[in-house]
């Protein structure tokens, strides 16, 4: 993985903004901002370049398509081999970013600040940030090898460090960042950076992956106790959810770490082709049958005739979760100046038909991050990759796996996300052990957090990828046959498809490299 960057003597002492030697480069503070600015650029997108949204699509929340943006589909399918794109784009991302980090560390000192706090703030965000991108490869190849330092190309026939190895690494790292970085920052002063808080967040969610709850526990706490974080209320109590995810609600106190813009391709990705977009990632049937109804019931709960009624009227008389409509636009209705009809086939010149190139796959559309604004205007929406709801949800969770479930604080922040997105509390009664406790906090996760990128790290972690993502796939209910549409057919090997596969040239360049099971 470092030959692919490191392939040359010339590379190792030059520093990659602006292709100068280390000598002429590392001398101000304006050259270290600019270095470690180009680490933040690894921070994932959430719909260009590394497409955090996306990671739905590899959970039975989204379905993708057009392989330019990611050869998505191949692994659903269970297709994909050691030279799978999507694994070597992000494998070779991570490290190019860890190596930025490590390059700034070693050089900082050589540049002139006149406030050395701040410098010493800069020296934790590198580290911090370090650390995520290990997190990152972590969570997706399992054990990686372990990166302090830039290497020589003499150095880099690493070894893998196993996954506790990694873990620890990654966990101390965090730990002491948060220890010396503000709990949050002034937006207009540090937009985008990374917090104490968002190191917190980082630990609840991989200590969370690993089943460590007692740690996902305590990391989520320490938020919580900062009480400067909240869930975002907008001046329209009743579209507070829906306008998180709109330049409405962009500046908030939810957003815990982020990425700035990272939203900007959102009318590209999963726009109706008729309104001027193009739809790349389509929602399924099984996140849009996730939500309960305004009653605070699973349309399962109901019956066979009901539930086969909200299949085919997602929404029918407005008794949904408000959560739904924020996230999802369905068949029928009216996005800014037309009526969805993807089924509709006798409409000449019907740019939203389903499976037409550029619009939707399964006759849904995702509607969370996408603004009419950007139609004409605009591109600047940020992603939120981890915000305070999930934090929120961890330490519920965590509490929960802990048997801790009489703990007066899981209804507290439970209801305090459903009252924000206006559905009503968690009925004790009748969630009143730890498996019920544990399916009701499942489905809220998906409710909440649809099209985030969670999921598919939940699916795994819960050992239902087996369950969820295999077999069938279905989208919306076409009313001339009220039928489901037959979307794809996936395959799910959970000897084989839990981890990422190594991608083939590191395996080829280094010979200290081992693959993971089930892909030689």
């Amino acid at each position: 993985f470092i030959l692919v960057f490191s392939g040359c003597e010339k590379f190792l002492v030059h520093d990659d903004p602006t292709n100068v030697y280390d000598e002429i480069w590392w001398k101000t503070e304006t050259n270290a901002t600019n270095a470690l600015n180009s680490v933040y650029s690894g921070v994932p997108d959430g719909t260009s370049g590394r497409q955090f949204i996306f990671l739905s699509a590899l959970s039975d929340e989204l379905v993708a398509r057009q392989s330019i943006r990611g050869d998505y589909e191949s692994y659903v399918k269970g297709l994909q081999s050691s030279s799978w794109s999507v694994a070597a784009t992000v494998w070779n991302d991570d490290y190019r970013d860890i190596r930025r980090a490590c390059r700034f560390l070693e050089n900082v000192d050589k540049c002139f600040f006149a406030n050395q706090e701040l410098k010493t703030r800069y020296k934790y965000e590198a580290r911090a940030l370090r650390a995520y991108y290990h997190m990152e490869l972590l969570l997706f190849f399992g054990g990686v090898p372990i990166v302090t330092s830039s290497l020589t190309p003499a150095e880099s026939y690493l070894f893998r460090n196993t996954e506790e190895e990694v873990y620890g690494f990654i966990l101390s790292e965090l730990i002491e960042c948060a220890a010396n970085l503000p709990d949050k920052y002034i937006p207009s002063a540090d937009y985008g950076r990374i917090s104490s808080a968002a190191c917190w967040a980082l630990v609840s969610r991989m200590a969370l992956f690993y089943h460590k709850y007692d740690i996902a526990r305590d990391a989520s706490k320490k938020i919580i106790d900062m009480k400067v974080y909240s869930l975002y209320k907008s001046l329209n109590v009743n579209a507070s959810y829906a306008d998180l995810f709109l330049y409405t609600g962009k500046i908030n106190d939810e957003r815990i770490f982020y990425k700035v813009n990272g939203a900007s391709d959102a009318w590209t990705t999963m726009a109706p082709q008729g309104q001027g977009g193009k739809t790349v990632i389509s929602p399924t049937a099984a996140v849009v049958n996730n939500y309960e109804t305004k009653q605070g019931k699973t349309i399962w709960e109901l019956g066979n005739d009901s539930a086969a009624i909200y299949k085919a009227n997602p929404n029918y008389n407005g008794n949904r979760d408000p959560r739904m409509a924020a996230s999802v636009l369905l068949p029928g209705q009216t996005y800014i100046s037309s009526v969805l009809k993807p089924f509709d086939s006798s409409i000449q010149n019907n740019l939203d038909l389903i499976g037409l190139q550029n619009s939707t796959s399964t006759g849904f559309w995702m509607n969370k991050y996408l603004d009419p604004k950007d139609k004409t205007a605009s591109h600047t929406l940020d992603f939120m990759i981890i915000r305070y709801a999930e934090v929120l949800l961890n330490y519920a969770e965590s509490l929960v796996e802990l048997d801790d479930i009489t703990n007066p604080d899981i209804a507290i922040y439970l209801n305090d996300i459903r009252r924000r997105a206006g559905m009503p509390d968690i009925d004790l009664l009748k969630y009143n052990s730890q498996a019920a406790l544990r399916e009701f906090i499942r489905r809220e996760r998906q409710s909440e957090l649809a099209f985030e990128g969670v999921r598919y790290f939940d699916i795994r972690r819960w050992e239902i990828a087996n369950d969820v993502m295999n077999g069938q796939v279905y989208g919306a209910v076409n009313p001339s046959t009220s039928q489901p549409v037959n979307v794809e057919v996936r395959s799910f090997s959970p000897d084989r498809d839990f981890w990422w596969p190594v991608p083939q040239i590191e395996i080829l360049a280094n010979p200290n490299m081992t693959q993971n099971p089930g892909y030689n």
